[in-house]
């Protein structure tokens, strides 16, 4: 199912996922107490974040056979949210988008491993959230969350996935397969992610709209 036309434009399903992705997003944020729930503007902005990074996940540069994929920078859309409004908020915008990834591409081997690979490893990319005052906390914090995401996705590997060991992958680094496979497309997006958002006008543009997500 596309959601983007060869020229990068969304199709009619890519509208329906954004608005989609938005809806999901404020239904789990209605669930918080009524003390820790975000305000509308808050609620926009990380709404926009979570499809945003849903619609980019399905722009790959390359992927990888048993899953996973260099995309558009879709991971960075998380970690800002966690970078405008701190960790639980990002978490919690991690999670959203978590649930959309296994609505539209479930991949079951056990609850577990579903946790680990749609659950705890997307709401991980929510721990940028640490570095939200920080000096360059948006570096700091992706790297920090891309890191996290990687891990879980390495437990999840370890449980379930070591029987899919390719048959010419070196026995040396077979106890380290897990986590080669899983950084390597998530370190290969996050490197480029790194040259992007230091580029003067992408900098620039990111801090406008962290002033805005903020006031």
């Amino acid at each position: 199912m596309s959601v983007v036309t060869p020229e990068g434009a969304l199709t009619g399903t890519g509208y329906a996922l954004f608005v989609f992705a938005a809806v999901i997003f404020l239904l789990l944020a209605a669930l918080l107490p009524k003390n820790n729930r975000l305000s509308t503007k808050q609620l926009v902005f990380c709404g926009t974040a979570a499809a945003l990074a849903f619609l980019t996940s399905y722009i790959k540069l390359f992927g990888l056979p048993l899953g996973g994929s260099v995309t558009l920078f879709s991971m960075l859309f998380i970690c800002l949210t966690g970078y405008w409004y701190g960790i639980k908020t990002g978490i919690m915008t991690g999670l959203a988008y978590g649930i959309l990834q296994f609505i539209q591409e479930p991949f079951v081997l056990s609850p577990f491993q579903v946790c680990c690979d749609y659950i705890f490893a997307f709401a991980g990319l929510g721990f940028a959230g640490i570095f939200s005052h920080s000096r360059k906390g948006l570096q700091k914090g992706y790297l920090l969350g891309i890191l996290m995401r990687g891990a879980f996705h390495s437990i999840g590997g370890y449980l379930y996935w070591m029987d899919y060991i390719p048959d010419n992958f070196p026995i040396s680094l077979t106890a380290l397969y897990p986590i080669i496979y899983n950084y390597s497309y998530i370190l290969a997006e996050g490197i480029l992610t790194m040259i992007i958002i230091k580029l003067p006008p992408v900098a620039k543009g990111l801090e406008q709209i962290t002033k805005l997500a903020r006031e």
